[in-house]
């Protein structure tokens, strides 16, 4: 079983930025696809970015231009690093590795 811990969520104003990161743990294996989801107060689990194994990725509508996902293997890490950030991008952001969730990261977007 995959652990995920997600780490770099808090609080920024309009504009700012955040890197978030998901550390996987239990498996000797990089697990692919790796991606990003988000749920923002009384909405459903959305998917921000996604990275494959071959590096290929895919993001949002939303966030697309702003956000970037990649992944470094030797740290079995998945980063996403957020730009420009919004009001709307407010919300738990969680990764996933296979049918792996993390436990979800707080980003509030506010002045």
């Amino acid at each position: 079983q995959v652990h995920l811990v997600e780490s770099g969520g808090g609080l920024v104003q309009p504009g700012g930025s955040l890197r978030l990161s998901c550390a996987a743990s239990g498996s000797r294996f990089n697990i692919y696809p790796r991606g990003w989801y988000r749920q923002a107060p009384g909405k459903q689990r959305e998917l921000v970015a996604i990275i494959g194994s071959a590096g290929s990725t895919n993001y949002a509508d939303s966030v697309r231009d702003r956000f970037t996902i990649s992944s470094n293997n030797a740290k079995n890490t998945v980063y996403l690093q957020m730009n420009s950030l919004k009001s709307e991008d407010t919300g738990v952001y969680y990764c996933k590795q296979g049918k792996s969730w993390g436990q979800g990261t707080q980003v509030t977007v506010s002045s």
